[in-house]
Formats: C-alpha cells, sequence, structure tokens
C-alpha cells in the first residue's frame, strides 16, 4: 500500500507539472507513455519488443499522433496522415509481413497488434490533442483528476466495503461498493473542478462526471479482459505498486477515445 502511494503522488505531480507546462512538452510525454504502452501490450502476448511486427505498431502509433497534430494545425498537411491512412498503412504493412514470413506471424498475431495500435494510439494521440485546443488545459484536467479520483475512491471505498462482485469473470478484485465509491469521488471532483474553472453550472458538472467515471470503469474492464485472455496480471512492473504504463492509463485512454467520439474534445 505504501509503495502504492508513493508512486502515485511522485507520478501525479510529475505529470501535472507537464500538463501545465502543455504544449511540444506534454506531447512528447503522451507520444512516450503511447510506445511504452504499446511495448507493454506487445510483450503481454509474448511478442518480441524488437520484432518487425512491433515496430510497425509502433510505428502506427508515431503516424496516429502525427495525423493528430495535423489536425491540430502543429504540423503540415499531408495525404498519408489524413485518417484512415495511418490505419491503412498499417495494416498493408502487416498483410505484407504474414506473407513474407510465410504465415510464421499469422492473422491472428496481427489482429492482436493491430487492435492495440490503433486502440492505445487513438487514446494517447486524443489526449495529447486536447491540451492544443482552447481550454485544453482545463478539459484535459477534468478528464484526469476525474478518473483519479475515481480509481482512487473505487479502490479505497473497495478495500474497506467491498464485498459484492462487480464483474469476476472479467475483474474478480472489484466490487460493486468499489465502482459507487468511485463514481462518488469522480463527481466530487467534477464539480470542484467545474466550480473553480467557471466550465459548466451543477447539472453539467454531474452530467460530464457521471459519463467519465462510468467510461473509465469500463476502460479498466477493458484491459483486465485483455489481460484474462492472455494469462497475466499487470501490463508491466515500470511503476512500484501500479503495474505498468498501460495499467494506470487504461482508463484515460478509453474516457478520450469516447469523449472524442461525443465531440467533448
Amino acid at each position: 500500500m505504501k509503495e502504492r502511494i508513493i508512486t502515485g503522488v511522485l507520478g501525479a505531480v510529475g505529470f501535472l507539472l507537464i500538463a501545465y507546462a502543455g504544449g511540444w512538452l506534454y506531447t512528447g510525454m503522451m507520444f512516450l507513455l503511447a510506445v511504452l504502452s504499446f511495448l507493454e501490450y506487445a510483450k503481454m502476448n509474448r511478442t518480441p519488443l524488437t520484432s518487425l511486427q512491433t515496430l510497425i505498431g509502433v510505428g502506427i502509433v508515431a503516424l496516429l499522433f502525427l495525423s493528430g497534430l495535423m489536425k491540430e494545425h502543429m504540423v503540415p498537411t499531408a495525404a498519408f496522415l489524413q485518417d484512415p491512412a495511418p490505419m491503412m498503412c498499417g495494416l498493408a504493412l502487416y498483410m505484407v509481413l504474414i506473407v513474407l514470413s510465410r504465415n510464421r506471424f499469422d492473422l491472428f498475431q496481427m489482429a492482436y497488434l493491430f487492435v492495440g495500435a490503433i486502440y492505445i494510439g487513438y487514446g494517447f494521440s486524443y489526449m495529447m490533442q486536447t491540451i492544443w485546443k482552447p481550454d485544453g488545459l482545463t478539459w484535459s484536467l477534468l478528464a484526469i483528476l476525474v478518473t483519479w479520483a475515481n480509481d482512487s475512491g473505487a479502490y479505497f471505498i473497495g478495500k474497506r466495503w467491498g464485498q459484492r462482485k462487480l464483474w469476476p469473470d472479467i475483474s474478480p478484485n472489484k466490487t460493486i461498493e468499489g465502482s459507487l465509491g468511485g463514481v462518488l469521488f469522480g463527481l466530487v471532483m467534477s464539480l470542484i473542478i467545474c466550480i473553480v474553472s467557471g466550465l459548466g453550472n451543477f447539472v453539467f458538472a454531474i452530467g460530464i462526471g457521471l459519463l467519465i467515471t462510468i467510461v473509465g470503469q469500463v476502460g479498466d474492464l477493458v484491459e483486465s479482459a485483455w489481460k484474462r485472455s492472455v494469462g497475466v496480471k499487470d501490463s508491466g512492473t515500470i511503476l512500484p505498486g501500479h503495474g505498468g504504463v498501460l495499467d494506470r492509463f487504461d482508463s484515460l485512454i478509453f474516457t478520450f477515445i469516447i469523449l472524442y467520439l461525443f465531440q467533448v474534445v
């Protein structure tokens, strides 16, 4: 517990300082986190990190980031960065690799890596794009801090009062009590941020808070399902007490994807 808290506090402070700096520093951090997350994802399925198929996945993530920067007018416009070109480029390379490897790299391995590269690439790219928008820091902090409050509330309330399992087939340690505690913590954080920043009224704060907390918990379950399907407990060990980068950003990845789809960010 002590190790988890220390890592969480130090990581949160460092992350928020870089978010406050914004711009290219935050963009660089997001790209680094995206690459580390994808490498963890590949390793979860025992794919060598120096293999060509892993490098293609990293390339897809990089192209999605460049595409996001192009949308925010931070890099010159280029046809190969227009959606869905980055995805199609990666798909084509993977198809060719299947043939060249004589099916030693097969369709199922390709599907695993391709889905992960798109999911992780878009999730972190949307986080990055948000910081470049008007009021981007406020929106970023809203999504990030509400998600962190949600995660913390679910963990501590679940530890103390959790009894009824939320979704045992996917994540046996999560409880209904913890889930409700996470939503409550997230709503309080949403109200605080909206009041302090003037981003929205009470109804808006509750609505956006509910959206972020519920979607964040779904994102957590998504990664739990991934880990269960490949038989691992954590995506990595880089963060003492927390696991890997992907373990810490699973909720945010899904949250920013949904917020982008709803055109909130």
